[in-house]
C-alpha cells in the first residue's frame, strides 16, 4: 500500500485526507441515523398516554423532548394542545425544522466530497502529465521520470473516483433515510395532534 502512495505522488496526500474524512463521516451517520434512535419504538404510544392521563406538566415535556428527534416534534405537539390548529401546526414545523436540518448534519460534505474527489484526482492526473511532458528534452527522454508521471497520473485518478464513489452512495443513502424518518415523524405528529383536539373537545 505504501508503495502504491509513493507511486502516486505528492498529490494524493489530500485524497487520503479526503478518504479518512469521508470514512468518518459515513460511521458517525450510521450510528446517528439508526432507527431506534431517530423514532424509539412506542413512543407515540406513551406520548398518546402522557395525554390521555394528563401527564403533560413541563418536566414531564422535557424528557420526552429529551428522549429522541421523534420526541422533540411529539412534544411541541403536547406543548401547545389548547392552541388553535394554525398556531399548533406552526410550532409544530418550525421542530421539525430543527429536527431536520440536525438529521441533515454533515450530508452537504458528503456531497461536496463526491464531487470534489475526482476534481482533485484530475488534479493529480495534470500534475503526472506535466511530469511526463517535462521527461522530453531535445536531445531525448528520461524513461524514469516519464514511468513517474504515469503512475501520478494514473493513480491519483483512481484514487479521486474511488473516494467518490461510496461518498455518492452514502450521500443518497442517508438522504433517502432521512427523508423516510421525517415522513414518519410527520405522520405521527399529525395523529397525535387529532388525539390533542378530540381530548380538548371531550
Amino acid at each position: 500500500m505504501f508503495s502504491l502512495i509513493v507511486a502516486a505522488g505528492w498529490p494524493v496526500w489530500p485524497l487520503l485526507a479526503t478518504s479518512i474524512l469521508t470514512l468518518a463521516l459515513i460511521i458517525e451517520r450510521s450510528l446517528s441515523l439508526r432507527r431506534t434512535r431517530i423514532l424509539p419504538a412506542g413512543l407515540a404510544e406513551q406520548a398518546a398516554d402522557m395525554l390521555q392521563r394528563r401527564q403533560t406538566h413541563p418536566e414531564a415535556l422535557s424528557r420526552l423532548h429529551d428522549t429522541s428527534p421523534l420526541g422533540v416534534v411529539l412534544a411541541a405537539v403536547l406543548e401547545h394542545r389548547t392552541d388553535t390548529p394554525e398556531r399548533q401546526r406552526q410550532y409544530v414545523e418550525d421542530a421539525g425544522h430543527a429536527v431536520a436540518f440536525q438529521l441533515s448534519r454533515y450530508l452537504p460534505a458528503l456531497a461536496t466530497i463526491a464531487v470534489a474527489a475526482p476534481l482533485m484526482g484530475l488534479f493529480g492526473t495534470v500534475i503526472g502529465m506535466i511530469e511526463i511532458f517535462g521527461a522530453w528534452t531535445p536531445t531525448g527522454s528520461d524513461p524514469t521520470q516519464m514511468a513517474r508521471g504515469i503512475s501520478v497520473a494514473l493513480y491519483n485518478t483512481a484514487f479521486g473516483i474511488l473516494i467518490a464513489i461510496p461518498a455518492l452512495v452514502a450521500h443518497r443513502f442517508f438522504r433517502s433515510r432521512t427523508d423516510i424518518y421525517l415522513d414518519e415523524m410527520e405522520r405521527q405528529a399529525a395523529r397525535l395532534s387529532t388525539l390533542t383536539r378530540a381530548n380538548t373537545i371531550q
